[in-house]
């Protein structure tokens, strides 16, 4: 069995440009695999070694942007069908043996070295081991890997093993394996798996060649690897032996290892699919591509130079405190987090047809479906590189047919989009979900989270005020605008007893209520998140038909049958939809004020880790919908996405009081009942305690830093990174701390940095001019960058400004308590 010399040789070090492992652990490998993915974008490879298999401790799986299938399962007495991301071969597959012996493990071995480095700069893995075999003999190996992030289909692994005290047959085993399945998430393995069927393989000289299709929804996939061989720094010419059976191809290469001379491995893989633009034919292209590959070393001068030109837009610099004088690694695990956004939604998905999976290219957790996760993620583009945003939004207008087919088949007009959506739209959402603490399946109503329109709808009016691409909102952002407007206005009811409208029968964002206790009709009426971003939505509708040049406006409404009665009525709605009050606090949803309080202290003593309150109490018989609590923010999201100047006119359009003070105790009644179990929620939280509770903040910050990087969930990063909570950090730094704000046609900073956060340094776009950022406590530096964009209204504080390109301007700050 594997063990160090040392048993707390295992520890986990982030610096300013690294994530290090020390000590191989096999209980966190799982976690490190996903920390450790490299990709670009186009596609992702998970930190797994080359010479490990699927076998539990390691899940060397590899995920292309918007590749799926869907497959079917028997499953309580009812046929289930899932859409999965599929796992595509393995292209990693890199093992030795010595004398003959059995190929290498981490178990069969005595481990008394391991250090394993992703560095954020130039988006490389290396990996350094020393071990003992059975024999006596002594070992180091150092690997080397990367995906390129300059040439989309271009990847490289790269092994040097070198014989400390011994000499002999070095046997190596290099192949593509297309027999993978998609077993990187327990609770799914009872599903359906197997995705590939193989095509054609083939094998000569130093060249493999693999393709596959995916069984539904005939994606194929080729890929083409070199294998070289080096000793001592020198080409050798090997024996190779190869295999080629249906979904691997695979050669043997015997070497001849010299004590203290290193053996180097080089594979170079090229991907491509049929999805792919400008291509004759997936094969042949992923043959030329490794054809015309350099060395390692070349493509890694390429790819580091890619990261570079990255990090000039997307770095951020912070000065930090903590209690004990030192340093802290927030800005490590805050590059951490930039990185594996870029490896997710990197510049090359402005040619292709993706969304944004919840869990990155990382792993198979929520099988890669798109939630709304991209509201927390596009702010942070927006301001970087907006042209990704508007790559992404277009995955949004390409499926505005689905979502106008799902409108109607519910009884609605407009457009209704899903919950979780894959490849072409429609609604993913899993009909039963495992509770794993249970062990029983239960029905899955999370798909009357309609709030997901009011995301999207956010998204592209924020896309806009940054950017002002009157083109896209024209021909695209408008026509999603209104079709979600046109979806609102169906779905809400007028009460004449009230005198107002409602929404009724569906979930908000906090996920623990899908229904009211003691019955089994499921949804929630008038919850107040919903509502109120309903009434957003034809704001912003109506607001775009004034925007439009009038033919294009007239042109719209004439094709979507847009009748001057129905946007009569979206205005009507704007001034009368429905909230619930209770002594002053806006109720989640009608009926939450008259739920059971819990005792919270009961469970946390019971269950010490009480994030899954749901799974909990499902399990001991009873229902969170009984009880007054929450999984994530729901109402607080309000003010997350709201400034109180925007709350404030949304609540005088309505007719409804809004007092300011109430603001802190609508924020202390909501997270004293809410468990935190969505890594998102603690994003929110440290939001809507920037301005009254600095030192609050900063705690929740620095927890939601930890999330990923501490897996604090126990055990579901090992499926795939939080993407969205990985940006919403970086997005508190850029937009909340600084006080960031895109709305009027003035970019708007109203710093309120906590006490522990010194400095913050960072580069933003605003409607095409590139502005460098300096904040402390005491001042704000900007400097509008030499271009040729026009001149950006700026407003700090209190003062409003023109600020010409080239242009610094420095502004005191008051003093804040």
């Amino acid at each position: 069995m594997a063990r160090a010399s040392d048993p707390n040789i295992s520890s986990t070090q982030v610096t300013e440009w690294s994530l290090v492992y020390q000590g191989f652990d096999p209980a966190a490998e799982g976690l490190r695999e996903a920390l450790c993915t490299l990709g670009n974008g186009y596609v992702a490879t998970r930190g797994a070694g080359a010479e490990v298999t699927a076998d539990g401790t390691h899940y060397p799986g590899t995920y292309v942007g918007g590749c799926y299938n869907r497959l079917e399962t028997e499953m309580a007495g009812r046929v289930v069908g899932n859409e999965d991301l599929v796992n595509v071969p393995n292209w990693l597959v890199l093992t030795f043996r010595i004398d003959g012996g059995g190929w290498f493990s981490f178990a069969q071995v005595d481990v008394l070295s391991y250090r394993q480095e992703l560095n954020l700069a130039t988006g490389v893995l290396v990996r350094s081991v020393r071990f003992r075999d059975a024999e006596g003999r002594e070992t180091a190996l150092e690997a080397r890997r990367l995906v390129h992030m300059g040439a989309p289909h271009l990847a490289a692994h790269e092994t040097t093993i070198t014989a400390l005290n011994w000499a002999g047959r070095l046997d190596l085993r290099t192949a593509l394996d297309g027999r993978v399945v998609n077993t990187g998430v327990e609770r799914y393995r009872a599903l359906a798996h197997q995705h590939l069927v193989p095509l054609e393989v083939e094998v000569r000289e130093d060249r493999m060649f693999l393709r596959v299709q995916t069984s539904q929804s005939r994606v194929e996939l080729a890929m083409a690897c070199r294998t070289r061989v080096f000793t001592g720094g020198q080409i050798a010419t090997p024996d190779r032996r190869g295999t080629a059976e249906p979904g691997l191809v695979a050669q043997d290469i015997t070497v001849e290892a010299v004590q203290d001379v290193p053996v180097t491995v080089e594979k170079v893989v090229s991907l491509f699919t049929s999805r792919d633009r400008a291509i004759s034919e997936c094969g042949l292209e992923a043959t030329k591509a490794v054809q015309r590959a350099g060395s390692f070393d070349e493509l890694m001068q390429g790819h580091a130079r890619a990261w570079e030109h990255l990090w000039r837009r997307f770095d951020i610099a912070l000065e930090t405190e903590r209690d004990d004088g030192n340093p802290g690694s927030e800005l490590g695990i805050l590059r951490l987090h930039v990185f594996h956004l870029l490896q997710t939604v990197s510049p090359h998905i402005r040619d292709l047809d993706v969304g944004v999976p919840a869990r990155g290219l990382h792993g198979e957790a929520y099988r890669g479906h798109v939630f709304w996760d991209e509201l927390f993620i596009f702010p942070l583009l927006n301001l970087r590189m907006p042209e990704i945003t508007r790559a992404l939004l277009m995955y949004r207008y390409r499926r505005l047919p689905e979502a106008r087919r799902a409108a109607e088949q519910a009884g609605y007009h407009g457009a209704m989009f899903p919950w979780q959506s894959g490849s072409n739209g429609r609604e993913e959402t899993q009909q039963l979900h495992l509770n794993p603490r249970s062990g029983r399946w239960i029905a899955d109503r999370s798909h009357r989270q309609r709030h997901v329109n009011s995301a999207i709808a956010y998204n592209v009016w924020q896309y806009y005020q940054v950017t002002v691409d009157f083109e896209f909102l024209s021909f695209f952002g408008a026509e999603l605008l209104l079709e979600i407007a046109r979806f609102w206005s169906s779905i809400s009811i007028y009460n004449p007893e009230l005198g107002r409208y409602e929404i009724r029968g569906v979930m908000g964002p906090d996920e623990y209520h899908d229904g009211y206790p003691d019955t089994d009709e499921p949804g929630l009426n008038n919850n107040a998140y919903t509502n109120l971003m309903a009434v957003w939505v034809l704001c912003r509708a109506l607001d775009v038909l004034e925007l439009l040049p009038e033919d294009r406006s007239a042109e719209l409404r004439a094709r979507l049958g847009l009748s001057p009665e129905e946007i009569a009525r979206w205005v009507e709605i704007s001034h009368k939809m429905h909230l619930v009050f209770t002594d002053g606090v806006l109720q989640q949803f009608e009926g939450y004020d008259r739920l059971d309080e819990l005792d919270w202290d009961r469970y946390r003593e019971q269950y010490a880790d009480i994030h899954r309150l749901d799974r909990i109490l499902e399990a001991e018989g009873d229902s969170a919908n009984r009880y007054k609590l929450s999984k994530q923010a729901d109402v607080l999201m309000l003010f997350y996405l709201f400034s109180t100047e925007e709350l404030q006119e949304l609540f005088e359009r309505l007719g409804y009081p809004f007092d300011p003070a109430t603001i802190p105790k609508t924020i202390d009644y909501y997270m004293s009942r809410t468990s935190h179990g969505s890594t998102l929620s603690r994003i929110v939280d440290a939001w809507v305690l920037s301005r009254s509770f600095r030192s609050g903040s900063w705690e929740l910050f620095s927890e939601a830093l930890e999330s990923d990087v501490a897996d604090i969930q126990g055990g579901t990063t090992a499926e795939g990174i939080h993407l969205g909570a990985m940006a919403g950090t970086v997005d508190i730094v850029q937009r909340c701390y600084t006080g960031i704000e895109t709305r009027g046609d003035v970019l708007r900073l109203n710093p309120w940095l906590p006490e522990r956060l010194r400095c913050v340094r960072l580069r933003v776009t605003y409607r095409g001019q590139a502005i460098q950022l300096e904040i402390t406590h005491e001042h704000v530096t900007v400097t509008a960058l030499p271009s040729g964009a026009g001149s950006i209204t700026l407003a700090i504080g209190d003062e409003t400004f023109e600020l010409q390109p080239g242009q610094t301007r420095i502004t005191p700050l008051a003093a804040k308590t």
